[in-house]
């Protein structure tokens, strides 16, 4: 059953998985060597990892590898006289927040859909009191075999947590499914996975990223946002078990894992897109930059010098005011705004916040944050206003995330 408690707003100081601790497991396939940053990336998050592998998996990679990544012993024999009580397959997995295989082959797979049990790793499945993950990794036609779907579906339906399989070129040299995860994105699912839920079954729209209006066919106006705020937004909502969609203007990111992001360019674009997949959407944060004015006789052709010195005369169009389109809209989405100031930011962000008719607006000083992976910001909204300090743009994006959850409705829409 999905945990839709809110918590109270909370940032881990300890890192994404601080305080978790991880039983990962390695199998005997090639991608093997994956499970090392994957284990690497897993402490960075803050989380403890106690590595088992199965006899195979030691042809593929040392023992040592993973002892001197981790800093713990790794375990590989259900008789391991380590464990003062001989029973490691009980012992290990009662200390664990959750068992993680990867990769996991095909024939492991199949060992736990059937509840065999004849090595430390399957047994410790088998007994466990924990959530078990699996990361797949085979050879496509492997992943395609009927006994491996069968498989897959009584593993779905005991409650173990696939993680992939991803698609791409294969060890064996074929392309297609069945590819483990690339580390960050085990990572990513992991994290997810701890995740509340405090905003499942809801729909988030949201718009970030500058917007560019041309000059001509190769200048144009834009402004100084990287989109790291919308960008982390977006990933903190699809972590609390959001459906979430990203009209993005142009930037260096990559769409967070699970997020639908859809690519614009100009402000009227940026409009478009969003009045395209505003309907059925419970929430609008509107993150994006977008440029206020637009160039209305913007050239066909690359404007060039000319010898008296003389510059282009160019004419200006206000663009539409997206945030305030939606806000407007009957029965819509609750709308979050954002403003970026220079100086009086509450007053000035206040103002923004009636004049868009917006519930709750965000407002962070411009100079201070475009480019930056940290911020600063103050939730504004009838009730007065909300600091919250500076910090990371992740950590603020999940605050944010727990802070619209309070202000939404009961009733989904």
């Amino acid at each position: 059953m999905t945990d839709t408690t809110l918590p109270a707003p909370f940032v881990n100081p300890a890192g994404e998985l601080g305080g978790r601790h991880l039983l990962l497991g390695v199998t005997g396939g090639v991608a093997a060597f994956k499970a090392c940053e994957f284990a690497r990336e897993l402490q960075r998050r803050g989380a403890t990892v106690q590595v088992v592998m199965t006899e195979a998996a030691t042809h593929f990679i040392g023992t040592a590898t993973f002892q001197a990544l981790t800093g713990r012993p790794v375990f590989t024999d259900a008789w391991d006289g380590r464990i003062s009580n001989g029973m490691p397959h009980i012992d290990l997995s009662r200390a664990a927040d959750a068992i993680i295989v990867a990769p996991a082959t095909a024939d492991f797979m199949a060992k736990v859909a059937h509840g065999m049990a004849d090595d430390l790793l399957s047994t410790l499945a088998l007994a466990r009191d924990c959530p078990l993950l699996m990361a797949p990794a085979m050879n496509r036609q492997m992943w395609e075999a009927h006994a491996t779907r069968r498989n897959m579906q009584t593993l779905l339906a005991d409650g173990v947590s696939l993680l992939g399989p991803g698609s791409g070129e294969q060890a064996c040299g074929e392309t297609g499914d069945g590819r483990m995860l690339e580390a960050q994105e085990l990572v990513e699912e992991t994290i997810v996975f701890f995740a509340p839920k405090f905003m499942a079954g809801r729909r988030v729209l949201i718009s970030a990223g500058p917007t560019f209006e041309p000059i001509d066919p190769v200048r144009g106006i834009t402004n100084l946002s990287s989109g790291k705020m919308g960008y982390a937004i977006a990933r903190a909502m699809r972590h609390a078990g959001a459906q979430v969609v990203l009209v993005s203007g142009p930037t260096a990111l990559d769409a967070p894992r699970g997020v639908r992001r859809v690519n614009v360019r100009s402000a009227r674009e940026m409009l478009d897109a969003v009045q395209a997949e505003v309907t059925g959407q419970d929430v609008f944060v509107s993150v994006a930059a977008v440029a206020d004015w637009r160039v209305a006789n913007a050239a066909d052709h690359k404007l060039k010098k000319t010898e008296d010195g003389g510059a282009p005369a160019l004419e200006f169009a206000q663009n539409p005011d997206i945030l305030a389109t939606v806000a407007a809209m009957p029965g819509g989405p609750y709308c979050v705004g954002f403003a970026a100031e220079t100086e009086d930011l509450e007053a000035n962000a206040q103002q923004k916040r009636l004049r868009k008719g917006v519930p709750l607006l965000v407002g962070n000083l411009g100079q201070a944050t475009f480019g930056m992976d940290d911020n600063e910001l103050l939730l504004i909204d009838a009730q007065g206003s909300t600091r919250l300090p500076r910090a990371s743009k992740t950590d603020l994006a999940r605050v944010l995330a727990q802070e619209i959850a309070r202000r939404l409705p009961t009733e989904r829409c």
